[in-house]
């Protein structure tokens, strides 16, 4: 096992709740499965996720994708951080507060510079995909520490 994933392990079945990413710290995913290029999160759907209809915003669920597959980035044990280019969503069904909801992020391709991913969501029984997103995201000149 690489030092990246081993190090995302340590994380399975907890909260995370000291990432240096304070977006991901209010998202409060737990770590559900790790494997190089793949992560799976669990979230419960709070109040202050949802729109006036009491479904989960749309925009969480973009923020859900986007944060889940940065993620990911970690796990490949990239030594340079990247950001998005774009993001494509397509929403299938609504989450409601209370529900709990995974994400299942994969790098499909990882170039030089650019790297191609996915992300579903699904109910946490995996019963219904609520959404799926398609991201490039582009290497920067920023390390990781």
């Amino acid at each position: 096992m690489d030092k990246a994933t081993e190090f995302l392990k340590q994380y399975l079945g907890k909260k995370i709740e000291n990432s240096p990413s304070p977006f991901m710290n209010w998202l409060n995913p737990v770590m559900v499965s790790v494997e190089p290029g793949s992560l799976t999160f669990q979230y419960t759907v709070r109040k202050e996720m949802t729109n006036p209809f009491g479904t989960m915003h749309g925009g969480v669920t973009a923020a859900i994708i986007d944060d889940a597959i940065g993620a990911t980035l970690i796990s490949l044990g990239e030594p340079f951080f990247h950001v998005t280019v774009n993001l494509a969503i397509d929403y299938f069904a609504p989450a409601r507060e209370g529900n709990e909801i995974i994400a299942i992020s994969h790098i499909i391709k990882k170039g030089k510079q650019i790297v191609n991913a996915q992300c579903e969501v699904w109910t946490a029984n995996k019963s219904k995909l609520l959404a799926k997103g398609y991201t490039n995201l582009i290497k920067t000149e920023i390390p990781k520490s």
